[in-house]
């Protein structure tokens, strides 16, 4: 075992070890926090780290909104550091993503924002929140999606982004080129948190859910200020609100599709926890009430293989009507569909570009999610993403550069065109290329 600083040894882990096993009433966040710096920097043994997770579990004490932020705040500091990513305001180079009309929308908010579920739904759907979170992305809003590979479904974030082949460990000093490309960027958890490495066989081996289950989504190191957060049980919305609270996160909306699902239901109703201002208001949404979506049962939407769900994405976020072979035409509520896919999609995309700001409404949301898809938007932010990741890794690129108002492509010269059309009022059909 490495050597831990002074201060972080397994002697001073045995006292905070013995106050959570004999006296949990008074093991404190702050005490907490000070058994995860312990974590961190592998100041506690093995069999005391185990100890400590089971006993943690066993009081109850994860289900603490304190507790949580206490955890996460500390897994944050040291992670490996993620600042100064963002492209000059206002700054523009020939070949570069062209956030200038985008940035006059909505709100004014150009700080990153993330959609991320806790998992452990059962349910096995469909990639939503990596395809929704380019679908956002492609609309000019800065999207920070933190994720990894799946451990309870078939398709990971980062399972989905390989088989559509991007690269996922850049080197970080990269970080900076990513955002002048594509508003969209992943960072892959285990390469942001190496201090964790060493506590993963010891996650393995007590084979039950500990704190760490519900720590992933909240420790984007990118600290976006707007999310959209889902969990899998209706107990746990009041907890996750509160913590991204603690946190300092600006505004967010935390939902439980009700049937048990950590995304924005297509099904039916979804419970909401809506923060902002320090204040949480919780409520419920519905497809078709909200977003004027038709509702589609989870089956409609079920997930498959990481090379199948590329095939699925790819469908999405092109805007084609004619689905992939694995997918029933036409739709069947007994198989998964494109149609209730796409729908899924839109209704998750629809409810963070309202959290982002973009959106005045539920409804205006599934409308911009449209355009991003139609104009190509979507499409030129995944494929600027994959594109900056593979030169991040020394990969040689073709890249098609037009010339016409230094746009990233053509299709950014859609983006560019719709934009203008819906600020002028002139309406949302899909520009043709020489509208740019």
């Amino acid at each position: 075992m490495p050597h831990a600083p002074a201060d972080y040894t397994p002697d001073s882990f045995k006292v905070l070890l013995k106050k959570l096993v004999q006296t949990p009433d008074e093991f404190t966040p702050e005490d907490c926090a000070l058994c995860f710096r312990h974590l961190c920097v592998q100041g506690a043994s093995d069999a005391q780290a185990g100890a400590f997770l089971t006993a943690l579990t066993l009081s109850g004490l994860e289900a603490s909104a304190e507790i949580v932020a206490a955890c996460a705040a500390v897994l944050r500091e040291h992670a490996v550091q993620v600042k100064d990513i963002a492209p000059t305001p206002g700054e523009h180079k020939h070949g570069e993503w062209d956030y200038r009309d985008s940035d006059k929308e909505g709100d004014g908010y150009t700080g990153m924002v993330d959609i991320v579920g806790t998992g452990g739904d059962g349910w096995d759907t469909y990639n939503v929140s990596t395809t929704a979170a380019v679908v956002v992305a492609g609309s000019g809003v800065r999207v920070s999606k933190h994720g990894s590979k799946a451990a309870t479904s078939t398709s990971g974030s980062a399972d989905l982004l390989m088989s559509l082949d991007c690269r996922l460990s850049f080197p970080v000093d990269q970080l900076p080129t990513f955002l002048p490309a594509s508003p969209f960027l992943f960072l892959f958890a285990p390469h942001y948190h190496p201090s964790l490495a060493h506590i993963a066989p010891i996650r393995r081996q007590l084979n039950f859910r500990t704190i760490f289950n519900v720590l992933g989504p909240l420790i984007n190191p990118a600290k976006p200020g707007r999310m959209l957060l889902g969990v899998a049980k209706q107990e746990l919305g009041d907890t996750f609100a509160e913590v991204l609270k603690l946190l300092g996160v600006e505004r967010a909306l935390v939902v439980c599709g009700k049937e048990g699902l950590d995304e924005v239901s297509i099904a039916g109703e979804t419970w909401t926890w809506w923060l902002e201002n320090g204040k949480i208001t919780r409520g419920s949404i519905h497809p078709t009430k909200d977003f004027g979506l038709p509702t589609h049962p989870l089956s409609s939407v079920r997930g498959s293989t990481p090379d199948l769900n590329a095939l699925t994405f790819n469908a999405v976020i092109s805007g084609t009507t004619t689905p992939p072979a694995h997918l029933s035409s036409p739709a069947s509520p007994d198989s998964p569909s494109l149609d209730a896919i796409r729908d899924y999609v839109l209704i998750n995309a629809a409810a963070l570009l309202h959290v982002s700001g973009r959106a005045k409404d539920w409804k205006h949301g599934v409308a911009i999610a449209r355009e991003s898809i139609e104009s190509g938007g979507a499409r030129t932010a995944f494929e600027g993403f994959r594109d900056a990741s593979k030169l991040a890794m020394g990969e040689q690129v073709d890249m098609m550069i037009v010339e016409d108002d230094g746009g990233v492509a053509a299709k950014n010269g859609f983006v560019k065109s719709w934009l203008r059309a819906r600020r002028n009022g002139t309406g949302t059909e899909t520009p043709k290329g020489d509208e740019v």
